[in-house]
């Protein structure tokens, strides 16, 4: 307890009365890794935003201390000026300014207000060195994937002498490599000395990188224990995040599987940009009524273009091949005639492309349907909040009510407005691509009861997933994808994730 840099005791914070956070405490040693877990909606970025001063002192109950002093924070600056730096989920760097004007915005390097460029370039090449990022300081921050952005914002950090790192959800959004590149960075940075706190849903990572682990469930601090303890495991994990032991990950299910009910022929497509690209290449594959078909791929094995470019072709250019549906040919040239012939894609980016995040629940759950709700072109407000409000009992999607608006929404709650949006279009066939990403152990349960459920109505479901025990778990059938051919097919019985990456692995002859 003597070698603790921060304390937060019995935090508290309403919003409109509602509870976010209920005497939540807790306590970080110095030069840890100290991980942070629990559902969507149980108040750990909440806790970590009164931390840091987005929620300004006065705003909350309770007593923070940080080296020993009581803090007071009005702002984020006041907070970085103590050394205590926040990095989001969704990244807060300019992408048309360079990697070193994104460094030091804000604390520019300058002297009667002109930026020495010179310094600011040649210091920023130092800390970019620090995160092991091989770019020049004038680059561009949108010719960056996504892994070297989050490097940059912990250059920017570094810039800053942090001393506590707050990372939220930090590798949700990097591929494998990426996610063990900045595993690694966070090792070095407890060598150097810098307290990091981390937010992830992912228990895996969680094991390999933290000293400890706090658990919070409902706005209520569950436990805090060290990783070097015995029984320090993932299943511990789960059992404080959701309060009840997750004996199976994936809901039990007899499948009642018909006959072929979709069949795609031949498909191909190319880049809508590089139109000499293909993107699919001849792509045929088939899903029968009440089946759940997976579909698994690397990074860029062209997944996601295969379903984009099949419902109302929105991805590509060039795009051939044939559809069909109970045996006839169907059209899906545009979304809304996919809509029609009964397809519905849930796309892998909900807030970017599958919710209105400024709209209430009603208003997103009938957005892919008006016409059901429309009377002289005009929408039935009433008969719309009552559709809206039997999904969100139907689909336990956790909200005051439908008037809530999504954006404020935890994830899993997100994704279940999606799957409603797409469920009242009345669909036969349903292409979930990532219907997971990004959301915890305990509302993934509940997002696979509900594929378990479409595909006992009855439907063709694909489910499109970049993690293979999710596909092995839910799927009858696997097709893999590897530079946009379907390179193999493995049903239930065969399915292990070394068979499935043989397959995702294979090249082109």
């Amino acid at each position: 307890m003597s070698n603790a840099i921060l304390w937060m005791r019995d935090i508290t914070k309403d919003f409109n009365g509602v509870k976010a956070l209920d005497g939540v405490s807790i306590v970080v040693e110095r030069g840890e890794v100290h991980a942070i877990c629990g559902e969507n909606g149980a108040g750990k970025s909440t806790l970590m935003k009164v931390l840091s001063g987005v929620y300004p002192h006065g705003s909350y109950g309770g007593s923070i201390e940080f080296e020993g002093h009581p803090t007071a924070y009005k702002t984020i600056n006041d907070s970085e000026h103590d050394g205590i730096v926040i990095i989001h989920q969704e990244l807060a760097l300019s992408p048309y300014l360079s990697i070193a004007e994104n460094i030091f915005l804000g604390n520019e390097n300058a002297s009667r207000g002109i930026i020495d460029w010179n310094k600011t370039n040649r210091e920023a090449a130092v800390l970019l060195a620090r995160v092991g990022l091989n770019e020049n300081p004038a680059t561009p921050v949108l010719e960056l994937g996504v892994g070297k952005q989050q490097l940059v914002e912990i250059a920017k950090a570094l810039s800053k002498r942090v001393k506590l790192l707050i990372l939220d959800e930090p590798t949700a959004a990097l591929n494998d490599d990426d996610s063990e590149h900045l595993l690694t960075l966070i090792n070095h940075l407890r060598e150097q000395g810098i307290t990091c706190i981390i937010i992830s849903h992912k228990l895996k990572e969680i094991r390999k990188i933290a000293d400890t682990v706090t658990i919070i469930r409902d706005g209520k601090t569950i436990e805090s224990f060290s990783m070097k303890e015995a029984d320090a495991t993932e299943a511990r994990i789960i059992r404080s995040m959701v309060g009840r032991p997750l004996d199976n990950q994936f809901p039990p299910r007899t499948p009642d599987i018909g006959e072929e009910y979709f069949r795609v022929e031949n498909w191909t497509a190319y880049h809508p940009v590089d139109t000499e690209r293909k993107v699919v290449d001849d792509a045929s594959f088939t899903v029968r009524a009440g089946e759940i078909v997976g579909f698994a791929g690397l990074m860029g094995a062209g997944r996601t273009e295969l379903a984009m470019s099949i419902f109302g072709r929105s991805y590509g250019t060039n795009i051939s091949g044939k559809v069909y549906k109970a045996g006839k040919e169907i059209q899906t040239r545009t979304v809304s005639e996919a809509i029609q012939n009964g397809l519905a894609y849930a796309t892998e980016d909900r807030k970017k492309f599958g919710l209105n995040l400024i709209g209430d629940i009603s208003e997103n759950i009938s957005a892919a349907a008006l016409q059901k709700l429309a009377k002289g072109g005009v929408v039935d407000r009433n008969q719309e909040n009552k559709v809206a409000d039997g999904y969100r009992a139907s689909m336990n999607i956790k909200a005051p009510s439908v008037s809530s608006i999504v954006g404020k929404l935890s994830g899993g709650n997100q994704q279940k407005v999606v799957l409603s949006k797409w469920m009242f279009t009345g669909p036969d066939v349903l292409i979930l691509d990532e219907p997971t990403r990004g959301i915890d152990v305990g509302a993934k349960y509940e997002i696979y009861g509900i594929i378990n459920q479409l595909a006992a109505e009855g439907k063709a479901v694909i489910v499109i997933s970049s993690e293979l025990p999710e596909l092995i778990g839910l799927s009858d059938r696997i097709y893999t994808i590897s530079e946009g051919r379907i390179t193999g097919e493995v049903v239930r019985e065969d399915a292990t994730q070394e068979t499935l990456m043989h397959y995702m692995t294979a090249g082109r002859d």
